[in-house]
């Protein structure tokens, strides 16, 4: 038997005691140790409840159950009324039988049967999910305008596409790799030495071990926000072949590369999360030009925010606001500065009053 083998078996006997009557503190205690002890038993245990929960879903929508709801029971003994509208079983003519210290040895035998039954199903759902399970993973992510998706990735990391965002990941047995194609995504890095998170843009690497940070990429500039651990800010060789400096970031830490090099900024950690409030669906202006205010409305929304004249576009702004709302923020415009909004179906023109 392999050790990714034995791993998932690991974790399918976990996922059964969990949901047995008989789990307690210490078990959880346990459990979270082996969790945190390896990226491996996280990942075996994450493809292993998924496929749990999805085969609930399966059930209960097999049932007419809504989605969400718990999967149905099977009563034996039990009589159900017909036309009844809840379905509650009749309970009166049951006997329990008590549970003997015998049964722990059919209860194991159950247990061995569900870690066998779940081991085929994360492997279907694996299949299912597009990942070559050969030494080397791969896959593409990507969001649509107006979309924030959250995704688990094959090593327990999640990742948060902003708007309009694409990612590939490959990961081998040497380097979990991001290629960011477009866009911008918040990352949240299960913690691997052996194996260093890269994301790479725009000839630009950030490079992780455990740490949570976003990584946009815009036509000129890439921008990096820390917000916990540190990253490797690094750039491809030059045409001289000489290496390029490397910045260390540290939680706080805004760093813009571009062409004339990277400009680091150090933050408190909230204000450096101000930058990515819209995982939660705003967006936060300080003192900034309406110009890039609107680029950043234009991000999120396919009714476009155009600017008539450079005046308008030079007006600051600040604030908070919702990026779904961009008539909203016209509205308010026109009622605090010299602007009038002229709409249409596709896009809000602002002009200077």
């Amino acid at each position: 038997m392999t050790d990714s083998s034995r791993i998932e078996e690991a974790a399918a006997d976990w996922l059964v005691r969990r949901d047995g009557d008989d789990w307690s503190a210490q078990d959880q205690r346990a459990l979270d140790a082996w969790l945190a002890a390896s990226a491996q038993h996280k990942v075996a245990w994450l493809r292993l409840e998924s496929a749990w929960r999805e085969a609930g879903r399966l059930q209960a929508l097999a049932a007419g159950l809504p989605a969400g709801s718990p999967p149905p029971r099977t009563w034996s003994g039990a009589r159900v009324p017909e036309g009844s509208p809840d379905r509650v079983p009749d309970l009166r003519d049951v006997a329990f039988a008590p549970r003997h210290r015998d049964d722990r040895a059919r209860r194991r035998g159950w247990r061995h049967g569900m870690a066998a039954t779940l081991a085929v199903l994360a492997l279907g759902s694996a299949a299912w999910g597009g990942w070559q399970m050969t030494g080397r993973e791969q896959g593409t992510y990507a969001s649509t305008v107006g979309q924030i998706q959250t995704v688990t990735l094959p090593d327990g990391s999640t990742a948060t596409l902003s708007s309009d965002s694409r990612l590939e990941l490959r990961i081998s047995r040497s380097e979990r790799h991001v290629s960011l194609v477009q866009g911008e995504a918040f990352f949240d890095v299960a913690r691997d030495t052996r194996r260093p998170f890269v994301v790479e843009t725009e000839g630009r690497r950030v490079a992780a071990v455990g740490t949570r940070f976003s990584v946009r990429r815009d036509t000129e500039a890439v921008r990096v926000v820390v917000t916990e651990g540190k990253v490797r800010l690094e750039s491809r060789a030059g045409r001289d072949g000489r290496a390029q400096p490397v910045a260390l970031l540290p939680a706080g830490s805004v760093a813009t590369a571009g062409r004339n090099g990277v400009l680091v900024r150090s933050l408190p950690v909230a204000d450096a999360e101000r930058y990515l409030e819209w995982r939660e669906g705003f967006l936060t202006f300080d003192d900034t030009s309406l110009a890039e205010a609107a680029a950043e409305f234009n991000r999120f929304n396919t009714r476009k925010l155009e600017l008539a004249d450079a005046t308008v576009a030079e007006l600051r702004v600040g604030g908070n606001f919702r990026w779904s709302n961009a008539d909203g923020f016209a509205h308010l415009l026109e009622q605090g500065f010299p602007v009038r909004a002229e709409r249409h179906p596709d896009r809000i023109v602002l002009h200077t009053r």
